[in-house]
């Protein structure tokens, strides 16, 4: 039996997961789960003014919904037309592309041109083309403060953009991770004796202005990681940037064009305009001495 599951699936966050989870038992040992996902994501073809910044880019994805039980991931491309299609055009054609016998998908589930199809409608379809649709209920998880919340992606770059990483971790499951490239930037911190990675990742989702904990891939190990993401306000940045600094590492920073992962644990602290470096300094070894008793 292959059963495939429908969507954007951008952090494969526990909602997702348990789509997929849904999916594998329907498919039973013996069947297969296929993940249909499109890129770009669709709203960027829509409305690309208002496109969100991704929780995963596409490798990601494909590598998450793969660990989560998928046996293949198809990536459909949104700018060839398919938005506009009537949903049953689109499972038409899904199926001459995907063959399957059932799909399994959220009850806020949206298909077709203007969003019109919805779970009852891909049950009615399934009904006269002769495949099953499986509705799966919403994940419901408790945040820190055991406020229930949905497991969604808008849930998510919520509590990133106040900076409840810890938060948002619950609700995909894992740290939120930004993969990127190790770019120049001006190299004050390895003057102030903390010098830092600048991250170059366009298009991913940063969370609030401030200083985290977490950790970073780099050189095939894994750093405790103290992680500043703004605009440096003690030397009167105007650009927005995430600088890592891995605390142990003693690779030279300034070699660029590396990739680095960088995954947020916790919420340390704003950024704050200190009155000097000596100021900063001191703060960043408190910073650091956290990171490390936190790893």
């Amino acid at each position: 039996m292959r059963v495939v599951t429908i969507g954007n699936f951008d952090g494969v966050h526990l909602g997702h997961r348990a789509i997929v989870a849904a999916a594998r038992d329907a498919a039973g040992p013996s069947g297969r789960v296929v993940a249909v996902t499109f890129e770009p994501l669709p709203v960027a073809v829509l409305r690309p003014e208002s496109a969100p910044a991704r929780l995963t880019d596409a490798a990601a994805r494909r590598d998450l919904l793969l660990a989560a039980g998928c046996d293949e991931v198809v990536e459909l491309d949104p700018r060839q037309g398919i938005l506009k299609e009537t949903p049953e055009a689109f499972v038409a054609g899904l199926r001459s592309r995907v063959p399957f016998d059932a799909v399994a998908e959220g009850g806020d589930f949206r298909f077709g041109a203007g969003r019109s199809g919805d779970v009852a409608t891909l049950a009615a379809i399934g009904a006269r083309e002769g495949f099953r649709a499986i509705e799966v209920a919403e994940v419901l998880e408790p945040l820190a403060d055991g406020f229930l919340v949905p497991a969604r992606s808008t849930s998510i770059r919520w509590l990133l953009s106040v900076g409840r990483v810890a938060d948002a971790a619950r609700l995909l499951g894992r740290p939120h991770a930004v993969a990127g490239t190790v770019e120049s930037g001006d190299r004050r911190g390895r003057g102030l004796g903390f010098p830092t990675a600048n991250v170059r990742a366009p298009g991913a989702a940063l969370p609030a202005d401030g200083v985290y904990a977490g950790e970073a891939d780099a050189d095939g190990r894994t750093w405790p990681a103290a992680i500043s993401v703004g605009t440096k306000p003690t030397f009167r940045g105007d650009r927005r940037t995430l600088e890592v600094h891995l605390v142990g590492c003693e690779r030279p920073l300034d070699d660029y064009g590396w990739p680095v992962e960088v995954r947020f644990r916790r919420w340390l602290r704003e950024q704050w305009r200190f009155p000097g470096p000596d100021a900063l300094v001191a703060q960043l070894r408190a910073d650091v001495a956290r990171v490390a008793a936190l790893a």
